[in-house]
């Protein structure tokens, strides 16, 4: 998916997920670590949103890794959990950027071309309802937020 989407779906799953962590959906700082999580993974591509602003850094990751590997998988969140849980950052700075990163993922996951969760293994999970930066993306991202939004309203 594109940034956009990303960003839109980031917010969404914080949105959703956060009350269940007992932490505030609309503080500011947990939405903008939860966008920063959403568009973390393509790191691993220089074109992309956060590969621009990162080169060379994302044009090293690219040539040793490739696009949609390690950056894209299980591995990737356990390790950046680990990491920032032993850098001694807070339950919710963790939360936050997590959640943000692992609504990458799931979305990402709609697309054809899946995602390699289990990274190294070669196996890719993707549930192909549209292609990245199609017509059918905003649509499906829309269905999403109208469905969380019916959820939070619902049970809110």
């Amino acid at each position: 998916m594109m940034a956009r989407s990303h960003v839109v779906v980031g917010i969404a799953a914080w949105i959703v997920t956060a009350p269940l962590l007992h932490l505030s959906p609309t503080a500011p700082a947990y939405l903008v670590l939860a966008v920063a999580g959403s568009l973390l993974p393509d790191i691993d591509h220089p074109a992309s949103w956060v590969g621009r602003r990162t080169r060379p850094l994302s044009t090293g990751i690219a040539a040793m890794l490739g696009h949609r590997g390690i950056t894209h998988s299980a591995v990737a969140v356990v390790g950046l959990v680990m990491v920032l849980i032993q850098l001694g950052y807070r339950h919710g700075t963790v939360a936050a950027l997590a959640i943000g990163y692992l609504s990458h993922l799931a979305a990402d996951m709609l697309t054809p071309r899946g995602l390699r969760l289990a990274w190294p293994l070669k196996m890719t999970w993707a549930f192909p309802l549209c292609r990245t930066g199609s017509p059918m993306e905003p649509v499906i991202v829309a269905m999403l937020v109208a469905g969380i939004a019916w959820q939070v309203l619902r049970h809110g």
